[in-house]
């Protein structure tokens, strides 16, 4: 069933709580070096090597495969999206899809146009972590003459988190839905974040940075669909009853 969701408990869930724990979560990581406490802890578990970077379940099946299945999946909401356009039974679909086709998109474009731009190095790369560089951070200045970094936001994360649209989705078209599509996009990026973690090419801090992405992307572009579903079918910006 659904019920209208009043909009200062919308912001308060969907805006302010998630805001709060992001800038939390980030200022601990990456703050007060619960970071590189953790990179240390899987460091020294795999030998002071990433022996876990080119193995076989973490690079080819969770790392490319799970990039492919990602993709994959992005594949089938676009050709259910476009059959839904020239479906008249499917109509109640069109907006749902469509704006699931475009969250995914813009949620993992935004991750990847970010990535080229911030000049952040991935642990493998440290000479904490057997690498050659030293560590800089995302706000300070980077010597001139070293390399550039491209690990940050995680990349590889976004592919899950980015199904985080999933639970907008549900509240276009079938709300209790929503709940179940939130949990897959959450658990697909906690996957796919913890896998890079163990190949040593990303901090958390950076999955946790992913997640938000994905997430406000994906409310931003919610928000114009539920005012068209409220105009066109009297339906109010709502949450499962």
């Amino acid at each position: 069933s659904r019920m209208p969701l009043p909009r200062s408990s919308f912001v308060r869930h969907h805006v302010l709580l998630p805001a709060i724990t992001a800038l939390l979560a980030s200022t601990v990581l990456m703050g007060a070096g619960v970071d590189f406490w953790i990179a240390d802890q899987l460091y020294a578990w795999q030998g002071h090597h990433w022996a876990l970077q080119d193995a076989w379940l973490t690079s080819r099946v969770l790392h490319k495969g799970g990039r492919n299945a990602s993709c994959l999946l992005g594949l089938v909401a676009m050709m259910a999206c476009l059959y839904a356009w020239r479906r008249p039974r499917w109509s109640d679909l069109r907006q749902p899809l469509l704006y699931l086709v475009l969250a995914v998109a813009f949620s993992t474009g935004l991750v990847s146009l970010l990535k080229s731009a911030s000049n952040m190095d991935c642990p493998w790369d440290l000479l904490r972590y057997g690498g050659d560089r030293s560590f800089v951070g995302l706000f300070s200045m980077r010597p001139v003459g070293m390399p550039r970094g491209a690990c940050f936001p995680g990349g590889h994360a976004s592919a899950g988190y980015a199904w985080v649209a999933l639970y907008f989705t549900a509240l276009l078209w079938r709300p209790r839905w929503a709940l179940p599509g939130l949990a897959f996009g959450l658990l697909a990026g906690l996957l796919f974040g913890i896998t890079q973690q163990l190949r040593g090419a990303h901090f958390l801090s950076h999955d946790v940075w992913t997640l938000a992405i994905c997430w406000f992307t994906a409310l931003a572009l919610y928000l114009p669909f539920a005012r068209r579903n409220a105009c066109g079918h009297s339906v109010a910006v709502e949450e499962t009853a």
